[in-house]
């Protein structure tokens, strides 16, 4: 594993609310960061089929770009009743003709495969949060983080906090969906604590216990 030494990256991302959780979840640690959408980057065509190889495909872009360090957020909604749909295509599924992106649209749709499927009891609409983080370097090496979060689909969608699918999912162990939950609750993971809620903030716990902790 390579150790972070700088506290100067780009956030690989052009998306507003990941960008935003993720300068929050870095924060803590000092760093200057400014995303891809700031510096002017083109968004790489993500064609990669798992989280891990979107998570590269935009990392090293911005990372080659900058001559800086990135890190890049992939991240899905996982639905068992429908084969682990949307997953890597979680994005596509709220894209517009005009190539914007609509959310509520999206998670219409979910909700409506799932009532195709007869999937209409709690137990039947299990599902999971998947984040990916990738940290590269202008020279091609990369590191990889993986976190996930237990759930289930809800409906109708509830909270008006967090953004994409967040107010269809109620992770497990928890009354409100993550669309109801404050910033802090969601991804407020600190150094020190033990327990992370989302899979975003899970994976940066693993990516602060392997690449920054030890070399403080």
């Amino acid at each position: 594993m390579r150790k972070l030494d700088t506290r100067t990256i780009v956030v690989a991302s052009h998306n507003a609310g990941k960008i935003r959780e993720i300068q929050d979840l870095i924060g803590p640690y000092g760093f200057t960061a400014k995303s891809a959408a700031e510096l002017g980057f083109a968004e790489p065509d993500e064609t990669g089929t798992t989280y891990e190889e979107n998570a590269r495909i935009k990392a090293l872009a911005s990372a080659e770009a900058a001559g800086m360090v990135a890190l890049s957020d992939d991240s899905g909604l996982a639905v068992d009743a429908l084969g682990g749909a949307p997953g890597v295509y979680t994005a596509n599924w709220a894209e517009k003709a005009d190539g914007s992106r609509d959310f509520g649209m999206a998670m219409e749709k979910v909700e409506t495969a799932l009532q195709e499927k007869g999937a209409t009891d709690r137990d039947q609409r299990t599902g999971r949060f998947v984040s990916v983080l990738c940290l590269a370097w202008p020279d091609g090496h990369t590191e990889i983080f993986r976190g996930e979060v237990e759930g289930h689909i809800v409906w109708p969608p509830r909270g008006s906090l967090g953004f994409g699918y967040d107010p269809i999912f109620e992770p497990e162990g928890y009354d409100v969906t993550f669309g109801e939950m404050s910033a802090e609750q969601k991804h407020g993971w600190k150094p020190g604590d033990a327990f992370a809620l989302s899979h975003r903030a899970r994976a940066f716990k693993l990516f602060v216990e392997t690449c920054l902790e030890s070399a403080e």
